[in-house]
């Protein structure tokens, strides 16, 4: 018997490690980044799918064997099963190579791979060659490749994807914790504003970005197995008795997969337009994030640790660039205009079926590589990042004027009419003194006690609950 849920084991695919490969790639994932995305091609490569075509192949013979009740196919033989088995668990480069020689030949890749487990099958019983009929078995070639696709994209997610998510979120609340209590000068509108604490900024992102990952994890991955243009025509003409309703939805529940009961030759595709947005609403909030830490790094609230051997300008020698924000901004901009194009024009496609998807979904690996790239950027980049708190400090120190906030509310509380207009006056677009501030809240008619309190009042001190905040995320 097989393991219905398994997937694909993991498997090192070994990538060219010659220069010539990395200088003359047309892409730069597969060129100058081909280490760094490495980790996706197991997953999102033409050998990937090829992989996972078979996996479907061979796990809808052996269901039909075992689970569908078609009397002229009776249960598979062991020594079948385990050549199926193994070659599921082991399927190497050498494997989607030998199915690319016979797509060469039938100029179809997927009936190649249908041919491929044919030969592979051959000579291994009597029984064994008795199972070609059901090889393939009422399936359109587009009920092998959604699945596949939907498998790659699952697997792609909670092996790559989310982890990598995970532990960004992780560097994220770590520097939360860090610096929960260091006061720091907040920026409305690029102007000076009522303080905040630097953890406190980095703990709204950890919130954010855990928002994100959390409905990309929740993407329902779907597929369909219902023939030529989802009727179940084929299925229905050759065992009418059988209910292959049940039948295929039993079939992608044994995948891990939900069933998508409605389609024309084509799943629809609207779950993968879903999966898409998701990634590219985590990677815009990461976007966020990396113009905040350049522009903190550009204040010199933020600074980046230097690496020995390190250049950060050809002619300028000082300089220590957030290239790794940049870099990472510059990918999370790239993933997203793929794979934006990707869910809008995924779910349309004429009739009962063209082919403008097949191409395109090609470039999953395209869209999701430019996330992963600036997913290790921006991590790189956090992972080198300390604070200036005495760069922070100073700021605060020479904005008195933010507590002009601090002191109208309070008189706001005992009845004064017009304690807006009062520090509107006082404040607005004019830089003060403490001993200014000082002077006017001494002719406040407030308690005497609240007169000190303000009097004592420092931006360091007019945090609100962030310290807080920060450290509970």
């Amino acid at each position: 018997m097989y393991d219905a849920h398994s997937s694909v084991a993991c498997i090192e695919i070994p990538g060219a490690s010659v220069e010539t490969a990395s200088l003359t790639a047309l892409s730069p994932l597969d060129g100058r980044y081909a280490s760094k995305t490495a980790p996706l091609r197991e997953y999102l490569s033409e050998y990937a799918l090829i992989r996972y075509r078979t996996l479907v192949e061979v796990r809808w013979l052996q269901f039909l064997a075992d689970e569908s009740g078609i009397e002229d196919l009776p249960p598979l033989e062991r020594p079948v099963n385990d050549v199926l088995n193994r070659l599921v668990d082991n399927f190497s480069i050498k494997d989607a190579e030998q199915a690319k020689a016979i797509e060469r030949e039938t100029n179809h890749d997927v009936k190649a791979v249908e041919y491929f487990l044919r030969a592979r099958l051959e000579g291994i019983s009597s029984a064994a060659n008795q199972l070609d009929p059901f090889l393939h078995f009422a399936c359109t070639s587009e009920d092998i490749n959604n699945l596949a696709y939907a498998l790659m994209l699952r697997d792609a997610r909670q092996r790559i994807l989310l982890p990598r998510m995970r532990a960004l979120a992780g560097s994220l609340r770590e520097l939360a914790h860090n610096h929960a209590q260091l006061a720091m000068l907040a920026r409305t509108h690029g102007q000076a504003a009522s303080p905040t604490t630097l953890g406190k900024e980095f703990a709204n992102f950890v919130a954010r970005l855990e928002t994100q990952a959390s409905r990309f994890a929740s993407v329902t991955v779907v597929g369909k197995f219902n023939g030529a243009v989802g009727n179940f025509n084929a299925h229905a003409i050759a065992y009418p008795d059988l209910d292959w309703r049940d039948i295929s939805a039993r079939f992608l529940s044994s995948l891990g997969l939900e069933n998508t009961a409605y389609t024309t030759q084509i799943e629809p595709h609207d779950w993968i337009a879903e999966y898409a947005q998701a990634v590219t609403r985590y990677n815009t909030v990461l976007i966020d994030l990396c113009q905040d830490v350049w522009g903190y790094i550009s204040l010199g609230y933020l600074r980046s640790r230097t690496v020995a051997g390190e250049v950060g300008s050809s002619t300028m020698p000082h300089k220590v660039n957030p290239i790794d924000f940049e870099n990472a901004e510059g990918n999370l901009g790239m993933g997203n205009a793929v794979l934006s194009f990707l869910a809008a024009k995924l779910p349309i496609s004429r009739w009962q079926r063209d082919l403008t998807d097949s191409t395109v979904l090609r470039n999953l690996g395209v869209g999701l590589g430019h996330s992963l790239l600036a997913i290790d950027s921006c991590q790189k980049g956090l992972d080198k990042l300390e604070a200036d708190p005495e760069r922070i400090a100073s700021d605060l120190d020479a904005s008195t004027e933010v507590l002009a906030e601090a002191v109208q509310t309070v008189m706001r509380r005992y009845g004064i009419a017009d304690a807006y207009e009062q520090l509107k006056d006082l404040t607005r677009g004019q830089a003060i003194t403490k001993q200014a501030l000082a002077r006017f809240v001494a002719t406040l008619d407030i308690p005497a006690a609240e007169r000190e309190r303000l009097a004592g009042l420092t931006p360091t001190d007019y945090i609100g609950l962030a310290a807080e905040l920060a450290r509970e995320i």
